[in-house]
Order: C-alpha cells, then sequence, then structure tokens
C-alpha cells in the first residue's frame, strides 16, 4: 500500500475490487479467491453489523445447489429446515399446497440470512481474503475505460484509492457503483407498487407449519417461520407509515384478525424484536454491466419481497460474474463477460413477472382505484384458479420455488 505525498490519499489494487459484503459480494468473494484471483471487498458497515443485520430466509433450491457446488453451503446443510407447505387463507376459505409435490417438485431451505452472511465471510477471512469495514465506497471512477479506480474513504475518513481491472458493484441500488454510472447510458426500469408492508420479526414461535399467506378486507397478512424460536410476519399498511406507529398488542391483534385465529389456530404471540416499512418495488438496469463496472444483487436489480427471490438471484448473478471475470482474467477471452447481463436478465425478469403476479394475488385493489370492485374479483378468480387448477398449482411451484 502507498501513500501520495499531495494528496495524502492511501493508494492499492486488486484485479477485482468489489463493493458490498452482502450474499452477492461474499459469494462473489469466495468464488474469485479459490480460482486464485486477486481481490478486495469494501463494505462500509462493521463486521458485527454485516453478520447480525437480519434478512430474508428462503433459499431456493437451485440455491442451494450453486452454494454446495462451490463448497460454500457446510452451515446451512446443518442448521437449514427444508420447507414444502404454503397455506392460503381468503373470505373464500383456506387451502394448502405441498408444492414439492408439484411442478419441478422442490423445496425452499429455510436458513436466515444473516446466517448464511456469516458463514460466508468467515470462510472468505479463513482462506486469506482481504476485506476492509467501515470503509465507504464514495465514487466507481473511470468505468469505461480498462483502468478502472474507486474513490473511498478509510473509517477514520482518509481518503483512499483502489485501483482494479475490474469493479464488482454488489452494494445495492443507493451504493456507490449505481451512482456512478453516467446518466443515459443503461435504462432503469421501475415501478413503485404502491404497497407497503410493516415488516416483523418476534420471539415466537411459528404459528402453523406452514408460510401463511392471508388476504383480508383489512389488508394482506403474512406468516414465515425462520427459526423454531422465531417467525418472520408481514402485515399490510398505509404507505409511509412509521414503523413504531402500532404498539405490540395491536400488531398481534391485527395479524389475529386478518389471518383468522379465531377459525382456525390462534397465534403464538411473542415480543417483537424487529420491525420495518418495506415499500413493494420492482427496479431493473439494463444493461447490468458499465465498462468494467459491473452490477450483482439488488445494485443490478431489487424485487418485491412477495417472491422471496432477491437473495436467490444475488446468489445466482455472483456465479455467473465470478466464472465470466476469472474466463477473462485468465486469458481465455471477454466472450464469458459480455454475455453476463443478457444471461442474468433472463433469469430477473422471470422473477420480477412473478413477483408481479404474486401482488396481484395477494392484494386487494385500492378503493380509490374506479376499478377495484372489478380487480377484486379478478384476484378472487385467481386464488380460485390457484386451490382448483392441477395446471395452475404446477406453474405456481416451478415460479414460486424456481429462478
Amino acid at each position: 500500500m502507498t501513500e501520495s505525498q499531495g494528496a495524502r490519499t492511501v493508494r492499492d489494487a486488486a484485479d477485482v475490487v468489489v463493493l458490498g459484503a452482502g450474499p452477492a459480494g461474499l459469494v462473489l468473494g469466495n468464488l474469485l479467491q479459490d480460482r486464485g484471483i486477486g481481490c478486495v471487498i469494501l463494505e462500509r458497515a462493521t463486521q458485527q453489523h454485516v453478520r447480525t443485520r437480519a434478512r430474508a430466509g428462503f433459499l431456493a433450491a437451485n440455491t442451494v445447489r450453486v452454494l454446495e457446488r462451490n463448497r460454500l453451503a457446510d452451515g446451512l446443510r446443518r442448521r437449514g429446515r427444508e420447507h414444502s407447505v404454503c397455506e392460503f387463507r381468503t373470505e373464500d376459505g383456506r387451502f394448502r399446497l405441498d408444492y414439492s409435490r408439484l411442478g419441478a417438485g422442490e423445496r425452499h431451505t429455510v436458513y436466515p440470512q444473516q446466517e448464511l452472511v456469516s458463514d460466508l465471510l468467515t470462510r472468505y477471512l479463513g482462506a486469506g481474503g482481504r476485506i476492509h469495514f467501515e470503509t465507504e465506497a464514495v465514487a466507481v471512477r473511470e468505468a469505461d475505460g480498462n483502468r478502472p479506480w474507486v474513490e473511498a474513504r478509510d473509517p477514520d475518513g482518509r481518503p483512499v484509492r483502489w485501483d482494479a481491472r475490474y469493479v464488482a458493484g454488489c452494494d445495492g441500488r443507493h451504493g456507490a457503483a449505481r451512482r456512478s454510472i453516467p446518466p443515459g447510458t443503461v435504462r432503469r426500469h421501475h415501478r413503485d407498487h404502491g404497497i407497503s408492508w410493516l415488516g416483523l420479526l418476534a420471539d415466537a414461535p411459528p404459528s402453523f407449519d406452514a408460510v401463511g399467506y392471508a388476504v383480508h378486507p383489512h389488508g394482506f397478512a403474512g406468516h414465515m417461520a425462520r427459526t423454531p424460536e422465531t417467525t418472520r410476519y408481514y402485515l399490510q399498511c398505509d404507505p409511509g407509515m412509521p414503523p413504531d406507529a402500532w404498539s405490540d398488542a395491536r400488531i398481534w391483534d391485527e395479524l389475529a384478525v386478518r389471518m383468522r385465529a379465531s377459525d382456525y389456530e390462534a397465534l403464538r404471540e411473542g415480543p417483537i424484536v424487529q420491525r420495518a416499512v418495506v415499500g413493494l418495488e420492482s427496479d431493473v438496469l439494463e444493461p447490468l454491466r458499465h465498462g468494467s463496472l459491473f452490477l450483482a444483487g439488488d445494485a443490478a436489480s431489487l424485487i418485491s419481497p412477495s417472491a422471496a427471490k432477491g437473495a436467490n438471484l444475488a446468489v445466482l448473478e455472483a456465479e455467473i460474474l465470478a466464472a465470466a471475470l476469472a474466463e477473462d482474467l485468465r486469458g481465455a477471452g471477454p466472450e464469458a463477460l459480455q454475455g453476463y447481463s443478457a444471461q442474468c436478465l433472463e433469469y430477473i425478469w422471470r422473477a420480477q413477472e412473478f413477483s408481479h403476479w404474486m401482488i396481484r394475488l395477494l392484494h386487494s385493489a385500492p378503493e380509490a382505484d374506479r376499478d377495484s370492485l372489478f380487480q377484486d374479483r379478478l384476484r378472487r378468480s385467481r386464488i380460485e384458479a390457484l386451490r382448483t387448477s392441477r395446471t395452475q398449482q404446477d406453474w405456481f411451484a416451478e415460479n414460486y420455488v424456481g429462478i
């Protein structure tokens, strides 16, 4: 590491500089390291925060296969739990789907994302991987050439420069990678669905043995097991509502109403330990590249949590990008890198389509919509088709578990 005498900027280099230590960045870092490619990860948060920040926990079957074939699945195989049943509750009753018996016959593995991230980080550091925490990437410079560099600041606020051959932006849709792409060089597709969820994590065992989707005149409610002791819940709420607007007691009362607990089993209550309001949005950039800068994970696309695809897309994109970067840096040619964006966008748009279908399935149209009654009847028809049609069930299962 060198330091320029004028600007007092610390300077270093790596073949690939990875921005962000989420699932995409850590899978990418591990795979590049396994292939002997020099890389470094820059992460603005602390190591403790990276290891403990709670996110989604549903891993698709193909995601598990990606992790297994790259020797990244030890933790999830020991502690993850397979899951294959979802239950729908509506004004017309309830029904269950065992999707492991439908479609491609595959299951999810329930494994909290913070545990996966902690596993990936431990493996990366244990193999000598370089990562700088509390280091904020400010911008990616000269990405349209073949020698990009990252302007960053270290934990003490001092300027740092990282020279690279390639930069992988895995730092989310508000990160430096996206901000550094000049206007007009990529196309952004964005949709705000006008729906918000109050996301909750409760220190309470799951109330039943299925992922629960409840549609109610008060709004959607969801039940997703995380561990035998914790459960993720969702409540549709007014956009812009503060996360702490409702007391724990009101939350449990509203969950019981929407999940129709009086008609079925009572909910198993406990302290609400985490809450956040999530707006349902869809966001995709095309292409996922600007010169020597490549995007993966939430920096590439944002998908609503209704389909549980975000982390799964991130892992898949990281594997594709790692292989393409390794081919190029080893002199095999740029063909794989040139095809990276198109290959990933096929998966992204399929996931976006299913996510959009799920949003329409689970939410009534706003009363302000002049066609709300018409839209609501369409929603009920979709749910009835899912309840009665084996063809519809097979389609659902294939897309629910697959990417």
